[in-house]
């Protein structure tokens, strides 16, 4: 026996997804007061979910699957075509392993190293500068943190185009017109340049650092031990590349949490680092970065007396489910505390996905965008002074991904000494 799911009424409803962008599922979850409902988008029948029960069933292999789901915008922008993220079972399992093992100590503490080099190179060049748009001076360090980290070479004068293009996949798959045909471009240039670079690495032309992303994606073998085609070696290069840049939505947050909540900026300078990662993990939850993911259901089940049948695409609401009140004590207050007694559950905090890192379909970054953070939120805090003129800080919840209007403007930026 199974209950008839709340859904809503009318034809289709991507409009009102557009019009509401992160909010557009929660609300439903509140007006429906139910954590699944069913809806229509492109004329296509749809459930969306949400909170942390809704994430432990959306991340159960047996129950959802992953190929097949991506719409086409979001494969022609940001995740390109045969990635890891759309990946199930035995194969996705064996090439989460690869991407998981970039992620030891060693190559996290690499990461963080260069991440610092680099953003001091940064901050050298701004103490002679007037000003600085953040977001785009950000988007720039870390596309030079990615290219290193990841054994990429990339000649200085083709830097700022490749952090555009970068940026593009990132900005580009909720769009419509000019700016989604910029990522998919942007795509496409990057993709047909990695494949170059590949080439050559398998020619022995150019050997990337050992152990280095590229040495390792480039020489990944699939279980059947074939080496992966260059096509795909360049999407998941690009995942490793775009996923860092994309920190940068993140790094602004941080910026205007520092500004707008001065007395967390006097408790950060006290140096506690267990304090800094609270910080990082509450600018997570707090501030919109993706809203929802997607997947297909694999077989028929029910849920809660909700019957879900196969192949019926299923949206997860991540950024309602960071702000469950269910799951979070005043959710829409900025709170750093509330993780000093958090309990660390896989699905009830999920601004990169949930689950399980090596089985699941988490993010493999995670732990690289978190330390990341915590090396910009070091020199916001503690390494810089700078003047936040007046300008429009407020941010969308409508455009996916949102970003503070201004993209946050510095000025007279001078080192500590």
């Amino acid at each position: 026996m199974s209950n008839t799911m709340p859904h809503e009424d009318g034809i289709d409803h991507t409009l009102s997804l557009m019009r509401e962008g992160y909010l557009y599922i929660l609300n439903r979850r509140r007006s429906f007061n139910s954590d699944v409902f069913e809806t229509r988008f492109l004329g296509r029948k749809t459930i969306c979910m949400g909170g942390k029960e809704a994430a432990e069933i959306f991340y159960d292999p047996e129950k959802f699957k992953r190929e097949g789901a991506a719409p086409n915008r979001l494969k022609e922008t940001m995740f390109g075509k045969n990635g890891v993220q759309g990946l199930d079972g035995q194969k996705h399992r064996h090439r989460k392993e690869m991407f998981m093992s970039l992620m030891s100590p060693n190559n996290l503490k690499r990461l963080t190293d260069i991440t610092n080099e680099e953003w001091q190179t940064a901050v050298n060049k701004w103490e002679s500068l007037d000003q600085i748009t953040l977001y785009e001076e950000v988007q720039e360090i870390l596309c030079r943190v990615a290219c290193r980290w990841a054994g990429v070479p990339v000649q200085e004068d083709g830097i700022k185009n490749l952090t555009n293009d970068l940026a593009a996949m990132i900005e580009s798959p909720a769009a419509v017109g000019p700016s989604h045909w910029k990522g998919r471009n942007g795509r496409n240039r990057v993709e047909k340049w990695l494949g170059e670079l590949i080439t050559s690495v398998r020619d022995g032309q150019v050997e990337p650092p050992e152990n280095t992303a590229l040495d390792r994606i480039v020489w990944h073998r699939d279980l059947d031990k074939n080496l992966l085609d260059t096509e795909v070696v360049a999407v998941e290069v690009i995942n490793i590349l775009r996923s860092i840049v994309a920190i940068a939505l993140f790094i602004n947050f941080i910026a205007l949490a520092v500004h707008h909540y001065p007395e967390e900026r006097e408790k950060l300078k006290l140096g506690d680092e267990k304090y800094a990662q609270m910080f990082v993990q509450e600018v997570r939850r707090y501030y919109p970065f993706f809203p929802f993911i997607t997947a297909l259901v694999k077989k028929d089940f029910i849920w809660n007396n909700f019957r879900f049948e196969k192949d019926t695409l299923t949206f997860l609401d991540l950024y309602g489910t960071n702000h469950d009140p269910k799951i979070w004590e005043n959710p829409d207050r900025f709170n750093p505390q509330r993780f000093a007694e958090w309990k660390k559950s896989p699905f009830s905090f999920i601004p990169q996905g949930g689950g399980d890192y090596l089985w699941g379909h988490r993010c493999a970054g995670e732990w690289a965008t978190i330390e990341v953070m915590k090396v910009s939120l070091d020199f916001l805090v503690n390494r810089l002074e700078y003047d936040v003129p007046d300008q429009d800080l407020s941010y969308s919840m409508v455009n996916m991904p949102s970003i503070p209007h201004s993209k946050i403007i510095f000025k007279n930026i001078k080192q500590k000494r």
